[in-house]
């Protein structure tokens, strides 16, 4: 990856005003701020929101919400990992990815589970619901929208509200991974990378 369009600020550059700001997620912050008080390494999250902290107005803005569909939403955490990954890995971000395949070995989501997201909703071994759950992603990167197929099947299963809850958190995720790329935000000391091979498969799906 190449150097940082804009260069993260670190944990000790963030003011009061930044540190309010970045607090709309809460979790998040937390995080970071402890592992980086711990020596800095593995601190996942810390380059995005040292991006973020140039502007603190619009990182509380998007914090908020971005607090809302991570954590506080309708959905289970394994469903959400579900669509944050796919949505991560047709929208081309390593970064995203690797955060979120660890989030998501935390939600319940197998190694297995894990590889087969990258092959989408039509690879064999997916449950009719998580392979449902995985076609909103696409259909969103594919047409813009949730075709009537896929509508009609997920009233079976989710409220309005659920349905909400993943438009915002899919359009949330693909927004973010359109931002890494853009400021080709690089990985935190100790994260691992991609093996190439995944990351080949990830540049050059069709998707």
């Amino acid at each position: 990856m190449s150097k940082p369009r804009i260069v993260p600020l670190l944990p000790p550059d963030w003011d009061e005003e930044i540190l309010d700001a970045l607090g709309a997620f809460p979790g998040g912050l937390k995080f970071v701020l402890s592992r980086w008080d711990d020596g800095g390494v593995d601190a996942r999250g810390m380059h995005v929101l040292g991006s973020l902290a140039h502007y603190p107005a619009l990182a509380k803005a998007f914090l908020t919400f971005n607090n809302h569909v991570a954590t506080n939403s309708t959905l289970t955490a394994r469903e959400r990992e579900l669509l944050i990954l796919r949505t991560s890995w047709l929208g081309k971000s390593e970064y995203e990815f690797v955060q979120h395949v660890i989030l998501g070995k935390r939600a319940g989501l197998t190694g297995e589970e894990v590889e087969r997201i990258t092959a989408g909703p039509g690879a064999p071994g997916w449950s009719v619901e998580d392979a449902n759950l995985l076609q909103v992603a696409d259909d969103l990167h594919d047409s813009g929208a949730i075709t009537d197929e896929t509508w009609a099947t997920l009233g079976q299963r989710y409220n309005p509200q659920q349905i909400m809850d993943m438009l915002f958190l899919l359009g949330c995720y693909d927004l973010l991974a359109t931002v890494l790329r853009s400021f080709n935000i690089p990985l935190e000391p100790g994260v691992a990378e991609l093996d190439p091979e995944v990351r080949a498969r990830m540049v050059g799906d069709r998707h």
